[in-house]
């Protein structure tokens, strides 16, 4: 079975988006990777991966607590259902501003561990001024940040483990790189 984790974008959202987030043009509309100042390595393109649900994880940082750990090994494809974009929607001001976030513990034991890639189902893994340091900080250690994906509950009530192939697009020089990431069942 193969599902769709990929956010479908309209005009309107577009609209909201450049309206409410400066980056919002191609590289960063809608679901994408943040490369910073790396190639996004071919071999990347198809992962073992798991997602873990912590929506029911609020008015805090999401953190090593929340997921099993063991569940984590080197080379995933490990990504985040809050649910925050189902709810929320994508492209306004509560959406760019008041996302969950990742703890910067957790950040640091995925990639402790080696995972090739984070994905979550909102704006980034940190907020504001700590969004860009930390995709930076992630990709120099060859970890890539994959933001505004969905579906991803549909993943979970399917066991929650999955083959995620991913697929940008080839532009270079950008920070950002939109992408389709389509989650295979195992």
């Amino acid at each position: 079975m193969l599902i769709d984790i990929t956010l479908k974008i309209t005009p309107k959202m577009i609209t909201d988006a450049q309206g409410n987030e400066k980056k919002a043009l191609v590289g960063h509309l809608g679901t994408h990777f943040d490369v910073m100042n790396k190639e996004f390595p071919l071999e990347y393109t198809r992962r073992k991966g798991v997602v873990f649900d912590v929506s029911e994880v609020t008015d805090r940082d999401i953190d090593v607590c929340d997921i099993d750990l063991d569940k984590v090994e080197s080379d995933m494809f490990v990504s985040f259902y809050t649910g925050f974009i189902e709810k929320i929607g994508y492209g306004g001001k509560v959406y760019f501003t008041e996302h969950p976030q990742l703890s910067n513990e957790l950040i640091d034991a995925l990639l402790d561990k080696g995972v090739s890639i984070i994905g979550v189902d909102f704006a980034g893994v940190r907020r504001g001024k700590e969004h860009t340091p930390k995709d930076q900080y992630c990709a120099d250690r060859g970890v890539f940040i994959i933001e505004k994906l969905c579906n991803l509950k549909a993943v979970l009530d399917n066991g929650g483990h999955f083959l995620a192939n991913t697929y940008p697009m080839n532009y270079v020089e950008m920070t950002g790189l939109p992408c389709r990431v389509v989650a295979e069942i195992l």
